[in-house]
């Protein structure tokens, strides 16, 4: 399963599109209602925010945390109960404020201790996003 996320970021506002197989999406963080709105407006009915999407039993293929204006020490709890909606193959997006290098090296390594590989990361001067899916569906290949 494919899972495309994008970020258009202009001076005034920025938009998010996550397109997936399934059309499954759960937003998370301090704008999770209005982002959840912003994806039902463009077409994508199955997307819910974590106020009104059930309880956790991996039914989820796309997680969007927008994390912006927050501490990353209050992210760690959040994403340990926000994988809990997550399929086995889901992908996990974090969006965080522009940060020092250090910073996004310990949300690659919190991610990792959670079972994430990261995919791709991309960082702009609104703010900072990275892609992870579980590892176990990106298998070590061992060498011959």
């Amino acid at each position: 399963m494919d899972h495309f996320a994008g970020l258009d970021v202009s001076v005034k506002q920025t938009s998010i599109c996550i397109v997936d197989d399934t059309d499954r999406i759960v937003v998370a963080g301090s704008r999770g209602i209005e982002l959840m709105f912003e994806l039902q407006r463009l077409g994508y009915v199955r997307a819910a925010a974590t106020a009104n999407c059930g309880h956790p039993a991996g039914q989820y293929d796309v997680a969007l945390v927008d994390w912006r204006r927050r501490t990353f020490n209050a992210l760690e709890p959040a994403l340990d109960w926000l994988v809990a909606f997550l399929r086995p193959n889901g992908v996990l997006v974090v969006w965080v404020d522009p940060q020092k290098a250090a910073a996004n090296q310990a949300l690659r390594q919190s991610l990792e201790r959670r079972g994430f590989v990261i995919e791709a990361g991309t960082v702009h001067e609104c703010g900072c996003a990275v892609s992870a899916r579980r590892s176990a569906m990106n298998p070590v290949r061992k060498a011959a």
